[in-house]
């Protein structure tokens, strides 16, 4: 995973959690929580697709657009599940 991918997935990571933040209010974590849940999800999860070979790496140091939008889609959804991942595991602890 070259550079500028991996910054395209961390900055969509961040907007997917925020967004996901802001579209359940019952899994927001906050600004900042849902930027840094996003952040992380959005960097494992292009880096787990381009691993996978789902993702197609940029060759020759190019940049496509196809490989744009792969890794803005897998940064998104990565940091919208593992927010929701994040807020379910916050939600189970309070409880207990």
């Amino acid at each position: 995973m070259d550079l500028i991918s991996l910054l395209i997935s961390l900055v969509s990571g961040a907007v997917g959690g925020n967004i996901a933040g802001a579209a359940m209010a019952d899994k927001n974590l906050g600004p900042l929580g849902n930027s840094i849940a996003g952040i992380l999800g959005g960097g494992v999860g292009g880096a787990l697709l381009q691993a996978a070979g789902v993702l197609a790496q940029s060759g020759g140091g190019g940049i496509d657009i196809g490989s744009i939008l792969g890794n803005v889609a897998s940064g998104g959804v990565g940091g919208a599940v593992l927010l929701i991942i994040v807020s379910l595991l916050k939600s189970a602890m309070a409880k207990t």
